[in-house]
C-alpha cells in the first residue's frame, strides 16, 4: 500500500509540473532555463514512475 501512495504522490507532483509548464508556456515573459528546469524535473519524475510501476510488476 505505501507503494501505491508514493505513486499516486509522483503522479501529484507530475501533473502539477504539467500545469506549471502549460502557464509558464502561456507567459510570453517565462525565463527558457526556468521552463527547460521545469520540463527536466517533470521528465525525471515520469521516469521514477514508470521505474517503481516496472520494479511492483517484477
Amino acid at each position: 500500500m505505501a507503494m501505491e501512495s508514493h505513486l499516486a504522490e509522483l503522479e501529484r507532483r507530475h501533473l502539477a509540473l504539467e500545469k506549471e509548464i502549460e502557464d509558464a508556456l502561456h507567459h510570453p515573459g517565462t525565463d527558457n532555463l526556468e521552463l527547460a528546469d521545469l520540463k527536466k524535473r517533470k521528465l525525471q519524475l515520469k521516469d521514477e514512475i514508470s521505474r517503481l510501476r516496472d520494479e511492483s510488476v517484477h
